[in-house]
């Protein structure tokens, strides 16, 4: 399972591409992701060659990846938009255009997905066997429902819950914009007679679709650190906007993975001390390798130069993203190669740091 993060994804890259030195012919049946998580997830499930070299080409794309391949801003829209906004307040009522969609455009990523994904391989890799199902989800503005877009078997089940669902699509670049597309920031995507915003704002169970679809034994990759416990800061300055809107960002792409992990382990315990004797039931065991970085990735934004358009730059720059202490709202935007290269190293190095849990894994 590949959870979001915008630029921080790229860490995912480096985890998968230790795991191909381990296995290179590893065959993977469910792939499940959201947000820019559902993009890697999407990019392995229509590669047409073995894991390897999917991991070894996505690894590439992401290295061409840069802030003006994933978004534009256009000063002109958002100054209009701002001033609008301004005169709605002054006149206590709401002046009659065309209201802002999102602080940037994400046309450029459309086209980069488009170029790089071959969208078709995932019909073809399902009907030759090479995989049973993918699956990404992403957040209805209609019902608030976490909806979870299926592709694969024609025997795969389904599920709908009070607050998310799963339908059976052709998988398609809409699909994977409306999973990535971050409230506020991206515009909406339409898809079908809905509009859909990022999939891990409303999903409170990130683990359920893999299982659902009837995995029993996961790989997720966490983008938080592995700290038993966060340390209080003194008291200084109030905090500033950035730093505050980084916390939302982190609430929004790892709490629940983390959270849902922690149940999955507890009803496993459980399950665990069921004698054989007892009555039957549909519940199983669910084998999890959580894999997360060893260092914090917000901090790693804030050591080096931002490489960001100036308009950008200039935004968070505004709201106090530029210091150190406020980097992770930076860290979620900053798609430079320089930074998601680390990224990728990290994602590697800790991974074979913990060579000897992923090939027992790989092994059992």
């Amino acid at each position: 399972m590949l959870s979001g993060g915008g630029a921080r994804a790229a860490y995912q890259v480096g985890v998968l591409s230790a795991i191909a030195e381990e296995a290179p012919d590893l065959a993977i049946p469910i792939l499940t992701g959201v947000s820019a998580g559902a993009i890697n997830t999407v990019y392995l499930a229509s590669h047409r060659g073995p894991f390897a070299h999917a991991v070894s080409d996505l690894r590439t794309e992401w290295g061409r990846l840069s802030a003006r391949r994933v978004y534009a801003v256009r000063p002109v829209n958002l100054g209009r938009a701002v001033l609008r906004w301004v005169g709605n307040m002054l006149a206590f009522r709401r002046i009659p255009q065309p209201s802002l969609r999102g602080l940037m455009d994400a046309s450029p990523l459309r086209g980069f997905l488009a170029a790089c994904i071959d969208i078709a391989g995932i019909r073809r890799n399902v009907d030759a066997g090479r995989l049973r199902a993918v699956a990404l989800s992403a957040t209805s503005y209609s019902t608030g429902q976490t909806v979870t877009f299926v592709q694969g078997n024609s025997d795969l089940p389904l599920w709908a819950r009070s607050m998310r669902v799963a339908v059976r699509v052709p998988i398609a670049i809409d699909h994977l914009m409306a999973s990535a597309a971050i409230p506020l920031v991206f515009p909406a995507v339409r898809v079908g007679d809905a509009f859909y915003g990022d999939g891990s704002v409303r999903q409170t169970a990130p683990l359920a679709p893999a299982i659902h679809l009837g995995a029993d034994r996961i790989i997720a990759i966490s983008m938080r650190t592995g700290s038993p416990a966060a340390t209080a800061r003194p008291l200084g300055d109030y905090p500033v906007a950035a730093q505050v809107f980084g916390l939302l960002l982190h609430s929004i792409f790892m709490d629940t993975l983390d959270a849902d992990a922690e149940r999955l382990e507890r009803l496993n315990q459980l399950l665990r001390r069921i004698p054989p004797t007892a009555e039957p039931h549909d519940l199983r065991p669910i084998d999890l390798l959580l894999l997360r970085p060893s260092r914090d990735i917000g901090s790693l934004a804030g050591t080096g130069s931002i490489q960001l358009p100036p308009v950008v730059r200039f935004l968070i720059s505004s709201i106090g993203g530029g210091q150190t202490r406020s980097a992770d709202l930076l860290s979620y935007l900053m798609f430079d190669p320089d930074f998601t290269g680390l990224l990728m190293e990290l994602g590697y190095e800790d991974t074979r740091a913990r060579r000897h849990d992923v090939v027992r894994f790989l092994e059992d």
